[in-house]
């Protein structure tokens, strides 16, 4: 029995890393390759810095990455025994079915569990180190900082919308900035037609030049009001520098550990607010984890039964359990953040209906 097993395992290792390898690359390489070629081509931001940015980037991929490997190499492992008739000969020299597949199981749990303290620990960590080290490169490039069209929140205080970036010019066209005031209160804005950024290495600053605009100011005799200031030229620092101190840049929700999820649930609790959102992100963690063996249970018996020894088949398969499970997955965090289900029981959801039924197909399989 030895033996069967190692020469199992042997089959399930090499389509395994094989997978976890080109998959990896790929969602890495090519889910970013404008934004990497962006950085690097318009924006100037050296090469270490971007290549530092892709190891922290790969915690995250590995996360969704690893699952489906797990799911392709089953697949491909047993499809190719099925498919050459090992599995009946197997079966014909009276050993049961489920002793064959008892190691990947076991396999499927111990990587599971591998992949719970990995989430919790290595990707919550390199999540937090990529955001740190993306305002690190903003201060030392600021138009890094910055895309056209879309509003960006990457300062303490404000919000801003820019139209055009010229980045050989270094020079920013149609600024728009929102300094919320809370409290019910009337947003600040201050609208430029264009903008350029002087930087303080020594200090590690960066300030913005604002030329020909107009600036809400509050009223002297009424702070809750503002009056229009036209200005030919405005200063305002931004505070970046001071948001790279890891002191001062708060975690936000994928950034933070289970037991950190836990203390901040408590936390909102006392003051009536609700977590549900980081009750899904406690169990985002453990479900993405746990994912791996729910892959295992339903891979042995599609693999078997389809006894095909084509990769292309057996690809497809894994294609088809995944654009089934990840989508719901997300639809049942929606409804558990809406409140519409109970959190916890909406991110498993996915796992108890594919768990069920890879267990069913297996139980069967087994006892045929």
């Amino acid at each position: 029995m030895k033996i069967l097993r190692n020469y199992l395992l042997k089959e399930f290792i090499g389509p395994f890393f094989l997978t976890l390898g080109v998959l990896s690359f790929v969602m890495i390489i090519a889910g970013n390759l404008k934004k990497i070629a962006d950085l690097v081509i318009n924006k100037g931001v050296d090469i270490l810095s971007v290549i530092k940015l892709f190891l922290l980037m790969t915690p995250y991929i590995v996360t969704y990455a690893l699952p489906i490997s797990i799911l392709v190499a089953v697949l491909m492992s047993l499809g190719r025994l099925s498919s050459d008739n090992e599995i009946i000969a197997i079966r014909a020299s009276g050993i049961n079915i489920f002793q064959l597949i008892l190691p990947l199981i076991t396999l499927g749990l111990i990587l599971s569990l591998g992949l719970v303290l990995f989430n919790d620990r290595a990707a919550s960590y390199a999540h937090y180190e990529y955001r740190k080290t993306l305002i690190q490169i903003g201060v030392k490039n600021p138009t890094a900082a910055f895309e056209e069209g879309v509003f960006i929140n990457s300062f303490q205080k404000y919000v801003l919308f820019i139209y055009k970036v010229d980045q050989k010019r270094n020079r920013l066209l149609n600024v728009r900035i929102y300094e919320p005031q809370g409290d019910d209160k009337p947003t600040r804005t201050i609208v430029a037609k264009s903008g350029e950024f002087i930087t303080i290495p020594e200090k590690n600053s960066v300030k913005l030049k604002l030329m020909d605009g107009t600036s809400d100011e509050p009223d002297p005799n009424n702070p809750t009001n503002f009056y229009k200031l036209n200005f030919r030229t405005y200063f305002m620092n931004l505070n970046l520098a001071d948001a790279q101190k890891s002191g001062n840049i708060a975690k936000k929700e994928k950034e933070m550990t289970i037991q950190e999820l836990r203390n901040e649930i408590k936390r909102l609790k006392s003051l009536n607010i609700n977590p549900a959102p980081l009750i899904v992100e406690i169990h985002e963690k453990l479900t993405l984890a746990f994912s791996c063996l729910v892959f295992v249970l339903m891979g042995i018996p599609l693999a078997i039964i389809t006894r095909r020894r084509e990769k292309s088949i057996n690809i497809g398969l894994a294609i088809l359990i995944i654009i089934a499970y990840y989508p719901l997955l997300i639809g049942c965090e929606s409804l558990g953040i809406e409140g519409f289900i109970n959190p916890a029981l909406a991110m498993w959801t996915p796992n108890i209906i594919f768990g069920t039924l890879g267990t069913i197909l297996t139980f069967r399989l087994c006892a045929s």
